[in-house]
């Protein structure tokens, strides 16, 4: 059975740099007994029927939507913004987005795995980092209650996105 596990953030990553500087970073990992490629995943995650709530949300709250073809856009590498988020880095095995508050990180990788017993094997990895907010000019603060207080839901929500990723390039 297919399970989604948390893992270290994989070092020459786009997201490494934000693991070991004074934030949070987080990640989370899946197999897939097939080839997945970078663009298939990130359409597959932005587009799922769980993303969909939150692209509904960000809508309304933040005035800032997105469609399944503008999902497709950005796998594509045709874009350089997506709903409340906007490219920092992007290749053919990662995609690293930062919310409009510049606090903010998403990334996701596609990583085929070498040598696999079962024939070919697709990793496929979601992250999230969070920055702490500046106090003053330059002063960083502590992440606040209320990162902490979330911080349980923001870790079975991201296994409950890469699950639903997963589901629909693993029934392709």
């Amino acid at each position: 059975m297919l399970a989604v596990q948390p893992c270290e953030v994989p070092v020459n990553t786009l997201l490494h740099s934000y693991k070991v500087g004074a934030g949070y970073a987080d990640c989370y990992m899946i197999d897939i007994p097939r080839s997945v490629t970078q663009r298939e995943f990130v359409a597959a995650f932005y587009t799922s029927a769980l993303f969909k709530v939150e692209r509904t949300i960000l809508k309304y709250l933040a005035v800032r939507s997105a469609t399944d073809a503008d999902a497709h856009q950005l796998a594509a590498g045709n874009a350089t913004k997506f709903s409340a988020w906007a490219v920092e880095g992007q290749s053919t095995s990662e995609l690293l987005l930062a919310d409009f508050t510049g606090r903010t990180r998403s990334w996701l990788m596609a990583s085929q795995i070498p040598g696999s017993s079962t024939g070919t094997t697709t990793r496929l990895y979601f992250g999230s980092a969070v920055l702490p907010p500046k106090s003053g000019s330059t002063a960083k603060a502590g992440m606040g209650w209320l990162f902490h207080a979330l911080l349980g839901f923001h870790r079975l929500y991201s296994r409950l996105l890469l699950g639903a990723a997963s589901r629909r390039v693993g029934s392709v």
